[in-house]
């Protein structure tokens, strides 16, 4: 009995699969349908447009700038940016008016005023507080320790003290 061996078959190009094609489109559509497009008159509005959405804070997410944020209220406010910078507006009027309807939290870093000296001291004690708390930890194990030892040294071992005879 002769036995044949299967050729592989040649490769085909990567268009000629139909599925990854499909997959493909699918995967890079959702890449861009999230990204937002403005057209501005100038290249400064533009500029002004980025500097403002990486400088104001989401609210939704609040570790994430606006510009890098996908919720909802993100992109209501990008939106809302680009139309201000459209109109003319400077930046300090756009940022007084999200600052007015949102607080001073939209903002990266807040203006230090009476009534948000908290936001800016308050990183400041929690370090204190924490290294204090600490360096008073380690210095009662510290203590705790050494008295341990030195009871463990001054108490005789068995092999140290006499025994008694058993009546």
């Amino acid at each position: 009995m002769k036995t044949q061996l299967r050729k592989k078959p040649a490769a085909r190009p990567f268009f000629q699969y139909p599925r990854k094609w499909l997959l493909a489109a699918l995967l890079f559509s959702q890449t861009l349908l999230a990204i937002d497009v403005y057209q501005f008159d100038t290249p400064q509005q533009e500029a002004l447009y980025r500097h403002l959405t990486e400088e104001l804070r989401c609210l939704v997410c609040q570790n994430q700038n606006i510009a890098d944020s996908d919720a909802d209220l993100a992109k209501d406010l990008r939106q809302e940016v680009a139309q201000f910078v459209k109109q003319g507006k400077t930046q300090e009027e756009i940022i007084d008016y999200l600052v007015q309807r949102y607080g001073d939290f939209v903002r990266y870093s807040p203006p230090v005023r009476i009534d948000t000296i908290v936001l800016w001291t308050l990183p400041f004690a929690v370090l204190l507080f924490g290294g204090w708390g600490l360096i008073r930890t380690i210095k009662a194990n510290n203590q705790t320790n050494a008295a341990a030892i030195a009871k463990t040294h001054s108490q005789p071992t068995s092999a140290d003290s006499p025994t008694e005879p058993d009546s």
